[in-house]
């Protein structure tokens, strides 16, 4: 039987390396064309670039791996059941519960590794990736610009600027749209600038050369303004361009930033935060409740209409500064209680995502089977379907749990439990009797140069079923 384990083992290796690979690849491609015109041209060193590229593999590699092994456990079991090893396994005596076990036993391996990993490389990956961030906005603030398209980073601001230098912080042919105040609309042109932050890092400074200003009050269509200037200067927030400081302590890094020991600790000082809250609502009810019980409003109301006239307005008065007061609280505490609600959900992220590893191995090991398909078409187009339904019900439970409409839990397990399900009857399905799948629906969806022969048609088939 170990023979046979190790046999199982290496028919997914090499599926599973080339898969991974094939993903990293993707992922990694898709990276560099979404941000390639925020790094190249901007004047920034090969090193500073490569460094992000390699920071950013850590998030690509807890995608990457589940999907890898969902495409090697279809692509193995597929490969030996076309060439009717499976079958002559189960005639040996051998159940697909025994086949399957050294497969669940190296995914459980696989997702615990991806546990030490999503807890203590990919925290400091995404805290090293947002500080580098933060240097590279500190040193070109010119980074979020795109010379040709207008910007709407900097809040209550549209720019366009013609081109940007790659070697400075100097721009051409800037148009300003400003929003800032409602009641006029602003456009302000300008042959050249120089954008930088401000000494303490909380503006943006747009130093304007020969430019013009142009001025139209919306309240009064007649009132229009035009004045040319030598030099303009203009302070603008930098909420725009995310920049917060470096920092080393974690205390100050996101949810995303710490493992999950360290955000259970976080948690566990909010949920303190909660509760005293709470207890004070409830303290000052009790007190109110008791006031009105003992008559004390009334004759608060009565000294008040001896001293001001106005007795009658007082218990109102001190009803509506309650109602603001306790409004105030149920705000706060709601606040927290989102607040915890994240913190929440990426600690069940850390141990779900890698626990789909084992989920994976549940669905395709009898899909393998029952398909009796080796190839990578077959692997790719299965894989990515399942893969697309469980990240669609992680990223929605995701976004109900953040609202608190779900809570932390199912938002981030659901889509283990659904899809686990559906590997379990799969799996017991299979274990009774194998079912072959008619492909032949699927084969013009699949590229030429992806498909390896399809299962015989049993139709006109002389080979063993």
């Amino acid at each position: 039987m170990a023979m046979l384990s190790r046999y199982i083992l290496r028919a997914h290796a090499a599926p599973f390396l080339f898969s991974l690979v094939t993903l990293m690849f993707i992922f990694l491609l898709q990276f560099v064309m979404k941000f390639i015109d925020q790094l190249v041209g901007k004047g920034l060193t090969a090193w500073v670039i490569i460094e992000l590229i390699v920071l950013s593999l850590s998030w690509m590699l807890v995608l990457a791996v589940p999907m890898s092994v969902l495409v090697a456990i279809l692509m193995a079991f597929g490969d030996l059941s076309s060439k009717n090893e499976i079958t002559a396994m189960k005639a040996g005596g051998v159940s697909i519960y025994r086949m399957m076990a050294p497969v669940f036993v190296a995914g459980l391996c696989v997702a615990l590794v991806m546990v030490w990993f999503n807890n203590s490389v990919l925290p400091e990956s995404n805290h090293r990736l947002k500080a580098l961030n933060t240097d590279i906005r500190r040193m070109k603030p010119t980074i979020a610009l795109v010379d040709g398209v207008f910007s709407q980073d900097l809040p209550g601001y549209s720019i366009l600027v013609r081109k940007t230098s790659p070697n400075s912080n100097d721009l051409d042919g800037v148009t300003l749209y400003d929003y800032t105040n409602p009641t006029k609309n602003i456009v302000i042109t300008a042959k050249r600038g120089a954008i930088s932050f401000s000494p303490d890092y909380r503006k943006i400074i747009l130093l304007l050369h020969e430019g013009e200003i142009h001025e139209l009050d919306l309240q009064e269509m007649n009132a229009y303004r035009k004045v040319r200037f030598q030099q303009h200067r203009i302070a603008m927030d930098v909420e725009g361009f995310d920049f917060e400081r470096s920092a080393t302590s974690a205390f100050s890094r996101g949810d995303r930033e710490l493992s999950a020991p360290a955000m259970l600790h976080v948690v566990d000082s909010l949920s303190g935060l909660l509760d005293r809250q709470t207890a004070e609502v409830q303290e000052m009810m009790q007190r109110e409740m008791a006031a009105v019980v003992q008559g004390q409003w009334v004759r608060e109301a009565s000294l008040d209409g001896i001293v001001t006239g106005q007795g009658p307005t007082s218990p109102l008065i001190k009803a509506r500064v309650i109602n603001t007061n306790l409004s105030t609280a149920a705000f706060r505490m709601d606040a927290l209680q989102r607040q915890i609600n994240q913190y929440w959900v990426e600690i069940h992220k850390k141990y779900s995502i890698p626990a789909a590893c084992l989920i994976f191995v549940l669905v395709g090991a009898p899909l393998g089977i029952m398909a009796r398909k080796g190839g990578f078409g077959i692997a790719a187009t299965l894989s990515l379907g399942f893969f697309i339904l469980y990240w669609a019900f992680l990223i929605g439970g995701e976004k109900l749990a953040d609202r608190a409409i779900l809570s932390p839990f199912w938002g981030m397990w659901g889509a283990n439990i659904v899809i686990g399900a559906m590997g379990l009857y799969l799996t017991f399905r299979v274990g009774r009797e194998t079912i072959l799948i008619n492909w032949s629906i699927f084969e013009r969806l699949i590229p030429r140069r992806w498909r390896t022969a399809l299962p015989d048609d049993p139709a006109t088939s002389t080979s063993p079923s």
